[in-house]
């Protein structure tokens, strides 16, 4: 399909990632012709690239089933082709979202967004967590939390990594259990000695039973690794595993007063060799 671009986003090693739709020039499709492309293509999310009055460029999020807000992997996947196709060079940018004006930071070889300061919503006790999964066994200093960044999740410390990785999820309950605290999934993690966490995400009311790499998620975890864990302004983040797609999520905290005033998410990404032209 002319104007669509398959990517993936937030590689490690050059493998990996998540892949997101992005469709160029997008101004004059309707809104059920953009849910048609996103639920056809069959990705967790594609973007469609349009003009901006008040920014760079407009860009509209759609997962298989519906529109978000927006979408961390699908932004960095978008102006990876922007770049290559040499539409911009290195530099900033911004973005219009229904999340609001966001800045983008261009690099050779990286991309990187700016979300919103963090929301720190309420305590999910730990018994309507476990009706979520099988073998789950909880961290023992920290809890689960809704967090934001630009999406509302609920994020759950589990006690290692192995945990992680054997978590079994009921989607009917994570659906569930979503729709009572108006979030979008869960984001499960695990703490880790030489990176600063690992992570699974499960979405399922919006269709996405699991997710590779999730740019809003991990900047919204690192927020939450700042406030409760380790006060420090880089974060290095892995997900995917499980999935076999090894991802890997960067963050960047600017401070000011030890306050958090600004977060940059960002990573690698490619273009896949299976474009239409």
């Amino acid at each position: 399909m002319k104007n669509l671009y398959r990517v993936s986003a937030f590689t490690y090693l050059s493998k990996g990632g998540n892949k997101a739709g992005v469709y160029l020039n997008a101004d004059d499709l309707k809104d059920e012709e953009m849910q048609s492309i996103a639920h056809d293509l069959g990705y967790s999310e594609t973007a469609f690239v349009m003009k901006s009055k008040v920014a760079d460029f407009k860009v509209r999020f759609f997962t298989p089933l519906n529109e978000v807000d927006l979408c961390g992997h699908a932004t960095i996947a978008t102006f990876h082709v922007l770049k290559e196709l040499k539409i911009i060079k290195p530099g900033f940018y911004t973005q219009e979202t229904k999340a609001g004006i966001l800045k983008l930071h261009i690099l050779d070889d990286e991309i990187y967004m700016q979300q919103k300061l963090p929301v720190y919503g309420k305590y999910i006790d730990i018994n309507e967590i476990e009706t979520c999964f099988d073998h789950i066994a909880y961290h023992e200093i920290y809890q689960p939390m809704v967090v934001s960044t630009g999406l509302c999740e609920i994020f759950v410390p589990v006690s290692n990594q192995k945990i992680l990785n054997d978590l079994i999820p009921k989607f009917d309950k994570i659906a569930e259990i979503s729709k009572k605290y108006q979030v979008i999934g869960i984001h499960v993690f695990s703490l880790d000695d030489e990176i600063d966490a690992y992570g699974r995400n499960f979405a399922p009311m919006v269709g996405i039973n699991e997710e590779s790499a999730t740019g809003t998620s991990n900047g919204a975890l690192a927020c939450y690794l700042y406030r409760f864990h380790q006060q420090k302004t880089s974060y290095i983040l892995r997900q995917g595993y499980q999935m076999n797609l090894p991802s890997e999520i960067k963050v960047h905290l600017e401070l000011m007063d030890q306050e958090i005033k600004t977060i940059w998410v960002g990573g690698k990404a490619s273009i896949l060799e299976d474009n239409e032209s």
